[in-house]
């Protein structure tokens, strides 16, 4: 693992896990979302693009001195290093369940997958319980953004618990 330098507040507990993710300003977009919400960061290799990739850089914006954020070789590296009873929710479509239907609860972890082909489906297998999703209206609309997703997902664990740690 690699540990980024900043200068980072406290967190809220909650984390965001990037599975091999493929479009620099995607996940620029969500170290800005995990800025704004103090929520640690997890990219886990390989990535679609460098760390110093401009378009990364750009979509974080000045922000990424204010995330904690962590990098993993692979899946096992950071699965092997999860605190004893965390809970990961697996956001992909076809979950089991609504996004809103669980109970989110502070130092949650919501992963995420590749932007064109997601959660690894073995992985998504060994956790049904844990299979999230966010409804689609419309057939022909294949998916939503990535950053979207992850914003509409962590907000509403945000909502959950009462905002707890706004300014």
């Amino acid at each position: 693992m690699q540990k980024a330098k900043g200068k980072r507040q406290k967190t809220n507990g909650m984390h965001i896990v990037l599975v091999e993710p493929e479009i620099p300003p995607n996940t620029g977009n969500v170290a800005r979302l995990c800025a704004a919400t103090r929520t640690t960061l997890h990219l886990i290799e390989p990535f679609g693009f460098k760390l110093d990739d401009a378009q990364l850089k750009r979509a974080g914006m000045d922000y990424w001195q204010h995330v904690e954020w962590h990098r993993w070789k692979n899946w096992t590296a950071f699965a092997e290093k999860l605190p004893p009873g965390a809970r990961l929710w697996f956001v992909e479509s076809d979950g089991t369940k609504r996004y809103d239907e669980v109970k989110f609860t502070a130092d949650d972890y919501l992963v995420f997958g590749r932007e064109t082909a997601g959660l690894p489906k073995q992985l998504l297998d060994q956790n049904r319980e844990r299979w999230l999703r966010i409804p689609m209206f419309n057939p022909q609309a294949r998916s939503l953004n990535l950053s979207n997703c992850a914003a509409l997902v962590l907000f509403e664990a945000l909502r959950q618990q009462g905002f707890a740690s706004e300014i």
